[in-house]
C-alpha cells in the first residue's frame, strides 16, 4: 500500500471537518516557524516531524486534534499541559485554535526537539 503525501493526508482531514483541518494546518505552520530545518513525513495516519530525529507529530481526529511528542517523557512539564503516562509519549489534545497558545504548544516543541536528540 503507497503511503500517502501530506496533500492526500490534508484532504482526508478536511473531510473530518474545517475545524481540524484548520487546527492541522496552524500546527504545521507553528513547528514550522519554531524549527525551520524541519521536515514532515506521512506515517501513522498522521503528519511526522523531524529535525535530524522525529520528534513530534499531528493526528487529526473527529473530537481534536493531537500533538503526539515521542519523547516527551523527557520533558519536564512546567505548564502541567502534557498529558499522558507512559514510559515515553505525552500529547496535547487541542479542540480550538485557542488551545495553541492556552496550552503553550510554540514552548513544547523545541523542548520536544530536545528531548528527541536526548534519547536518540
Amino acid at each position: 500500500m503507497a503511503t500517502k503525501s501530506v496533500k492526500e493526508l490534508l484532504d482526508d482531514v478536511r473531510l473530518l471537518g474545517d475545524e481540524q483541518f484548520s487546527l492541522v494546518e496552524s500546527v504545521r505552520k507553528l513547528v514550522r516557524e519554531t524549527i525551520p530545518s524541519v521536515t514532515e513525513e506521512v506515517k501513522y495516519g498522521g503528519i511526522l516531524f523531524a529535525s535530524g530525529v522525529q520528534f513530534c507529530g499531528v493526528f487529526a481526529y473527529k473530537q481534536h486534534v493531537s500533538v503526539e511528542f515521542g519523547s516527551g517523557a523527557r520533558i519536564k512539564d512546567t505548564t502541567g499541559h502534557l498529558e499522558g503516562g507512559g514510559k515515553g509519549r505525552r500529547h496535547l489534545k487541542l479542540r480550538s485554535a485557542d488551545d495553541i497558545r492556552a496550552k503553550a504548544l510554540a514552548h513544547y516543541l523545541p523542548l520536544a526537539l530536545e528531548a528527541a536528540r536526548s534519547g536518540a
